[in-house]
């Protein structure tokens, strides 16, 4: 029988226990959650009731399965007080009692009901006892002009409403019979004849343990997976003649279906994994303390200053480790459900529901960024599996070079074959030159002879899209002295890159242009700011808040992606994992963005050079997404505008008070105002485990709100004048900043439209305004994409760590050792000016939305340069106390032994047990431990001081590179030698401590065996460095054709320890000592 809903859509509201008719006035509200009030129980039969709010019951808030109240107290009560479907705990609804075991419900005002078990005593000794009951508001009334001696103690057990022939007289088990009312007038229900039980059964079988239960179950989940039933998002307006009542209806079947489940879900790391890794992190405090108290109380006479000096370096690394450590403590990953995504907003044969995106791809010069790199971004960003109208390009080129705006122009051209292309046969990846430079097999999957000649065609068609390409690249080498000329004669306005108008170029339209096979393409959109002397610019972070201006003005999508022109789309569905988050109707709303981990190509088998940064993308992030999120590394992000407007995050709901179980009435209201006067002063950030806990279900009233509850999250109106001042003088920009869900202003024309786009990203447009302070990318260092994150969480807002199984994005990283310490050197750079800047983490954002953890990892991420100090004089500590022969330990005890060992035991296990629940490699996380000794040295040391004479003297300084040579072949730029004046500290370190080694060892050799023993500890500390540094030589000496590395730098180490020992043992000078023979000569004589 096919359930009537009067033509409207039926959806449930799990968080509320309530059932919401979309798209239906308040009568037809009422009548139609009547007319499906017929729905039973699926334990004893009964008809779910009308609570007094006029809606559904609804027992669990997870699946929905169709419960009666009656049995839900009962089960509550007696049973294992859990959903007979999903196992989950039932919560307590207003109503009913409470029992033990029932979570804090603060703020809950059902103190009448709170202790109320009469109902549940009476449903007890229902049997016999002719009780006269009626519902009123959904509660149970039970007479009590009964005796209640005549009513029997045995507790009834619930059955499916059949009877048992084969019972015996002796035990009682009732059917409780369903209400035949639900109005106010008192029923009598029909006497139950008590039946008997057969003792040899178990009670299971007359529950749902039973087999008969279990064959039920999978009867019904197979039912389930052949009549899914889309939940639309925003209302349905299905034809009432769509809901025919001769279909097969089965009532079993629960009120949800595949597109109300989560879109993405925790996966906590395994118990048996972190809990060592946290239990190892306290005794490796406790080892600490005992180390320093060791460390302090045990000072060196003879070397008093390199034992002070060698204790305060080992209090900052300390420090450090903490602050590096303990954002580390509640890591998890995430699981994205793209099936439910599309079940939800993106049906089949029905207009898509997912939000308009907006992709930002930011490029400088054309000459260090090459075009075709920046084309297959592109390319990849309008192949993306989205729909076509949902998803805008906008390239910004802050060098206003003609180059980029002619590639771009080729490039579009190029998409009308490629992105057909790509969504025919559905290939990975959709940047086509590393398409087709994939080393596999292109026939495996994909037999169909089409294919084969298609890919065969679009590989030549590419090859010719390159030539072209390359051809403007060669021509651009020699610039005109006049400059630049368009085809129609006109001057380039860019031939100035620093004085120069905007310009905006819409390449592709998604209504107009299409490609080869008539289908619409994703908007393409050149821009270029406005440049003027005497103007500040800000570098990329002024290009991308001048296209979050653009953006809005043209399409106004409410979420953003940024990418920088080297860093493709590796995984066509990347968006749609980003939306899994950002569109999530419960924790959706307080997301800021997405942020994805960056994986990169073209880096040689060893990476000696640390330029996947696997540890900071596998260990660092997903620890920080179990706390409030990751920080915002500046490209692969994907943000809500909102977010970026420097809005607040919207306010958390009123969690529920507690109330006790053994106090009176009147005792307890007194308890609860006094807890809750005590909480005010608690941090409103706290959450408890359920909260924290992934949800099962979605509630559909966060969907489609009501009127009230839209009142109560907005934000309080702003008046034009401030509006102005904080977003600029455009009407049009102002105004769509108050649309949350996005959308451009209709009736607008496309000239107006671009006057305005020209308008917002003139150079004086952000005078006066608050972009860069509170909106936008924030201004004030050159790593904005910290500060910008930083901001963000500081309002409350919480970001994602997304992590599919297929890379989201890939792009490319310096393989060279100067290039790797060049970028290191300005991500170091930032960290110093954030420090210097009011918005320090150590003492910016107090009061706002920001976690103490949270906070650790940013004051971390802005203090590590200043590490670079006591590191550099720790590694050369070792070379010192080699070439003095004094130490910064005394002579260690037995206690002091156990002691160090117990301190490096700790450390290592603190690594292998990041790397087993960070997925992360011995090699890689070695790595990533010998260039954190390299960078500090150099790049770290270099940006400390170069950022203190930019902020405090205004001072800028650059450091020069200068290609020396290379070879030729596979990853060829590896071996190429870059004089840089960063080279200088970590070789002066390589230096110093080899020839501390060899000295060492000849002293020892020299004073015999007792001088051995002290040597051992200055040795180990004195390879650890060399060591640490050991790529970095290599790095130095470059590439050996025949002998490798290693070799040589070790033969050349022990062929000197060699020949100090063979000039101690001299074999042509006697055991005894030299013969002395007389001469014959008279010395004394004159």
């Amino acid at each position: 029988m096919a359930m009537n809903t009067g033509g409207r859509l039926v959806a449930g509201s799990h968080n509320r226990n309530e059932f919401v008719l979309i798209n239906a006035d308040e009568i037809g509200r009422i009548k139609s959650v009547h007319e499906l009030s017929d729905q039973t129980c699926q334990i004893c039969g009964d008809e779910l009731e009308i609570t007094a709010d006029r809606e559904l019951f609804v027992a669990c808030n997870e699946c929905a399965f169709p419960v009666c109240r009656t049995c839900y107290e009962y089960e509550r009560r007696e049973g294992s007080q859990c959903c007979p479907q999903c196992r989950t705990r039932y919560k307590r609804i207003k109503g009913s009692p409470r029992v033990e075991g029932d979570e804090d419900e603060d703020g809950a005002d059902d103190l009448e009901h709170e202790f109320d078990y009469g109902d549940i005593e009476a449903l007890r000794y229902l049997q016999g006892a002719g009780a006269t009951a009626s519902a009123h508001g959904g509660r149970l009334v039970v007479d009590s002009r009964h005796d209640s001696a005549s009513q029997t103690p045995e507790i009834p057990l619930l059955t499916y409403g059949e009877e048992d022939a084969a019972s015996e007289d002796n035990q009682n088990a009732i059917i409780v019979p369903s209400l035949a009312s639900h109005g106010n007038d008192v029923q009598s229900p029909p006497h139950v004849n008590p039946r008997s039980m057969v003792p040899e059964k178990d009670i299971a079988l007359y529950g749902y343990g039973s087999v008969a239960w279990k064959d039920r179950m999978e009867d019904w989940k197979k039912r389930q997976s052949e009549k899914l039933q889309m939940v639309k998002h925003q209302g349905s307006n299905i034809p009432k003649g769509d809901l025919n009542e001769d279909d097969d209806y089965d009532p079993a079947m629960p009120a949800m279906d595949e597109g109300r489940q989560p879109l993405s879900r925790k996966l906590p790391i395994s118990s048996s994994q972190i809990n060592p890794y946290r239990l190892i992190i306290i005794l490796r405090l406790v080892v600490l303390g005992l180390f320093f108290q060791y460390r302090i109380l045990h000072p060196v006479p003879d070397a008093y200053g390199l034992w002070l000096t060698s204790v305060i370096c080992e209090i900052w690394f300390a420090v450090s480790w903490i602050l590096d450590q303990f954002p580390k403590w509640y890591p998890i990953q995430r699981e994205t459900y793209l099936d439910r995504l599309s079940l939800r907003y993106d049906k089949e044969g029905q207009p898509s529901e997912l939000a308009d995106i907006d992709v930002f791809v930011s490029t400088v010069d054309p000459m260090k960024e090459p075009p075709l790199i920046t084309a297959n971004t592109v390319l990849s960003i309008l192949a993306v599996d989205y729909p076509v109208e949902k998803v805008s390009c906008y390239v910004s080129d802050d060098g206003a070079a003609m180059l980029t705006f002619e590639a771009l122009c080729e490039t579009s051209e190029f998409a009308k074959k490629w992105v057909p292309f790509c969504k025919k046969f559905n290939i990975e990846p959709r940047a086509p030159e590393w398409y087709f430079s994939q080393k596999m097999d292109y026939l495996k999957n994909k037999v169909h002879p089409a294919f084969v000649r298609e890919r065969r065609a679009m590989k030549r068609d590419y090859d010719e899209f390159k030539v072209r390409i390359n051809h403007l690249v060669a021509t651009s080498e020699k610039v005109p002295e006049d400059g630049w000329t368009m085809q129609d004669g006109t001057p380039w306005p860019g031939n100035s890159v620093r004085d120069h108008p905007g310009m905006i170029q819409v390449f592709l339209r998604n209504d107009g242009n299409r490609d080869v096979e008539g289908n619409e393409l994703p908007r393409l959109v050149y821009v270029s700011r406005e440049k003027r002397p005497g103007f500040e610019h800000h570098k990329k972070a002024g290009a991308m808040n001048a296209l979050i201006r653009v953006s809005a003005v043209l399409s106004n999508a409410p979420y953003l992606l940024n990418v920088d022109c080297d860093h493709y789309i590796n995984n066509s569905k990347a968006l749609r994992e980003a939306m899994c988050f950002m569109m999530d109707p419960t924790s959706g709303k307080k997301v800021c963005y997405v942020q994805f981990p960056q994986r990169f190509d073209g880096i040689d088998r060893h990476d000696r050079y640390s330029n996947r940064n696997v540890v900071f993308f596998d260990i660092n992030m997903k620890g920080l997404d179990g706390l409030q999120g990751p920080i915002y590394v500046g490209t692969g992000c994907v943000f809500r505008r909102q977010a970026l407007y420097g809005y607040d995050a919207p306010p958390k709901k009123k969690s529920p008070s507690k109330t006790c179980n053994c106090l009176p009435k009147w005792l307890c209201c007194c308890c609860c105002a006094a807890r809750k006067k005590n909480r005010k002063g608690k941090k409103e950030s706290k959450k408890s485990k359920h909260r924290e806990a992934s949800k099962q279900i979605h509630a559909l009233e966060t969907i489609e709100e009501g009127p009230e509850e839209s009142k109560a999250g907005a934000r309080p109106p702003l008046s034009q004048e401030k509006l102005e001042k904080r977003f600029g003088q455009s009407p049009v920009f102002v105004s769509s900043t108050l649309l949350e869900n996005g959308g451009v202003h209709k009736g607008i024309g496309s000239t107006t439209l671009l006057k305005e786009a020209i308008h917002v990203i003139s150079c004086g447009y952000e005078d006066k305004t608050e972009w860069g302070k509170e909106v936008g990318w924030i201004y004030g260092s050159v790593t904005e994409d910290i500060l910008t994150g930083f901001k963000m969480h500081c309002h409350g807002w919480r970001s994602v760590y997304c992590m599919p199984k297929r890379p989201a994005f890939k792009g490319s990283a310096p393989i060279n050792l100067s290039d790797r310490l060049h970028q290191v050197l300005r991500w170091a750079l930032g960290s110093v000016e954030i420090f210097l800047s009011r918005h320090c983490p150590i003492w910016y954002g107090y009061g706002g939305g920001l976690k103490c953890l949270e906070r650790f990892s940013y004051i971390n991420s802005v203090v590590y340069p200043w590490t670079s100090i006591p590191l550099l004089v720790y590694c050369t500590l070792p070379a010192i106390c080699l070439l003095t022969g004094k130490f910064i330990v005394p002579e260690i005890s037995n206690y002091a032994s156990i002691i160090f060992m117990a301190l490096f035991i700790s450390i290592a296990a603190t690594g292998i047990l990041e790397m087993k629940w960070g997925g992360v490699g011995l090699d890689d996380w070695w790595r990533n431990e010998q260039f954190w000794v390299i960078g500090g040295v150099s790049s770290h040391l270099f940006a400390l001081f170069q950022g203190l004479l930019k902020v405090l003297a205004g001072v800028n300084t650059n450091f020069t590179v200068t290609s020396k040579g290379g070879d030729d072949g596979d990853f060829s730029e590896l071996y190429i030698f870059k004089w840089t004046s960063l080279l200088i500290p970590p070789t002066t370190l390589l230096i110093l401590n080899i020839v501390g080694v060899l000295v060492g060892v000849s002293n020892a050799i020299n004073n015999g065996y007792d001088s051995w023993g002290p040597l051992f500890g200055k040795l180990f500390f004195a390879i650890w460095v060399i060591m640490h540094l050991y790529p970095f030589l290599k790095g130095l000496s470059g590439k050996q054709e025949r002998v490798p590395t290693v070799i040589v730098i070790w033969s050349i180490l022990l062929a000197s320890i060699l020949t100090l020992v063979w000039v101690r043992i001299n074999p042509f000078v006697s055991r005894d000592g030299p013969v002395l023979e007389i001469c014959g000569l008279n010395c004394n004589d004159q």
